[in-house]
């Protein structure tokens, strides 16, 4: 869902407030991070480094000015400000190539070339994080949110929320991004604004109104692609080709989703046969058995992505499995909250504890390469917020460190 126009608890004055403290906190810390580099703490110079790269929302629809890069202290969990990397358009979604050299990100407009959004291109300096524009190209569909690159790093999967489609954008030698070879539009099939699983007393009501993909991820063979629709209440799956990068429905099309409840996000476990979904409006996780074979999905539990016992109106927003397949950790929002579920040895979740965002709106947060830190992007409280994961229980504590950056609504770290 394009959660800018969801009327959330922030009065005008609030926002008015804190877009005159994000100007003097950013350059607060723009200033630390020259001085850095004056007295020769330079960055690029280490061995082993790690970048972020944050995605915020801009102009109207936010306090964001781009993409923004950071330095991130591996011992701590402290992000460091460098620079405003790259000034563009309300790049709510950013992934990065395989090999690290290419920066792609969504820009989430409907007014590019027509009523469509965009995509923007960058290179990537490895050793000082900058980023170079290469080119931008339309998404073909209004407002992407979301996308992913194939295995082979020759094709970008884009996903148009505004627009109910799915295009697929071809990766040039360079880096720089082609027209889109296939557009797979959704059509009909809307479901209905109550969602069926809800809590009790929630209001949840949004996305339902026409067509809604969010989400496009490629499955670990690299031969299909499952694509959520928030709208249709469905995930699609598209038997997918690597050479000419078309997609084409699987012999079972779709999974359906109970009505109304959203479906947002999809994640793979690492060991490739369990998928797991969250649902927005219904604020629920599902689990799935993955044929990999055929694309299919088979329904095997359904569990509240919110602490037991919640009753009122909340809107789930992401979900991230840890590499070593143990734990699955799902962001709440309204609700604020990242709840930890345990995977059992046959996919099954169980909810272990919730732990406070410290911040309003998670859209979206993502875990380090060494996994040991988790980061949360809060998009209505203009902050990041850092937590650290036990390695033993999965149990997150939070680090004390808040990081002031305009509506921000994503995070994709870079190790070098």
């Amino acid at each position: 869902m394009s959660d800018k126009n969801i009327s959330v608890q922030d009065t005008i004055a609030e926002l008015v407030s804190r877009r005159g403290f994000l100007k003097s906190a950013a350059s607060v810390v723009a200033a630390q991070s020259t001085m850095a580099v004056a007295k020769g703490m330079g960055y690029g110079r280490d061995q082993t480094k790690t970048f972020a790269y944050v995605g915020t929302y801009t102009g109207d629809d936010g306090n964001g000015q781009g993409i923004y890069l950071y330095d991130v202290d591996s011992q701590s969990g402290a992000l460091t400000l460098i620079k405003l990397a790259a000034a563009t358009t309300s790049p709510s979604a950013l992934i990065l190539s395989s090999t690290g050299k290419y920066l792609y990100a969504v820009n989430e407009v409907s007014d590019f070339q027509g009523s469509n959004g965009s995509v923007s291109a960058y290179a990537v300096n490895r050793s000082t994080g900058d980023l170079t524009l290469l080119n931008v190209v339309s998404s073909k569909g209004g407002g992407p949110v979301f996308l992913s690159v194939d295995a082979t790093g020759k094709y970008l999967f884009v996903a148009n929320y505004g627009g109910g489609s799915i295009a697929v954008l071809p990766v040039k030698p360079d880096g720089s991004l082609g027209a889109a070879v296939d557009l797979h539009l959704d059509t009909g099939n809307v479901g209905p604004t109550t969602p069926t699983n809800a809590p009790p007393g929630s209001t949840a009501n949004s996305g339902h109104d026409a067509p809604h993909v969010h989400s496009a991820v490629i499955d670990p063979n690299n031969k299909f692609v499952l694509q959520a629709d928030l709208g249709q209440d469905r995930i699609y799956s598209y038997s997918f080709n690597a050479r000419s990068g078309k997609l084409t429905p699987a012999d079972t099309p779709f999974v359906a989703l109970p009505p109304g409840d959203g479906p947002r996000h999809i994640a793979f476990h690492p060991n490739g046969s369990w998928v797991y979904s969250i649902q927005e409006e219904a604020s629920t996780l599902t689990f799935f058995l993955y044929d990999s074979s055929s694309g299919a999905l088979q329904f095997q539990q359904m569990i509240s992505s919110l602490p037991p016992g919640f009753t009122g109106t909340s809107y789930a927003s992401e979900l991230q499995i840890s590499a070593d397949g143990r734990f699955l950790y799902a962001a709440n929002r309204l609700e604020d909250s990242i709840t930890l579920f345990t995977v059992g040895g046959d996919g099954q979740l169980t909810y272990v504890a919730e732990t406070a965002t410290e911040g309003k709106y998670p859209r979206q947060f993502a875990i380090d390469p060494t996994g040991s830190f988790l980061y949360v992007c809060n998009q209505n409280s203009d902050n990041l917020t850092s937590f650290r994961i036990d390695s033993v229980s999965g149990n997150l504590t939070f680090t004390g460190q808040s990081t002031p950056v305009g509506t921000p609504s994503c995070i994709e770290f870079l190790a070098t």
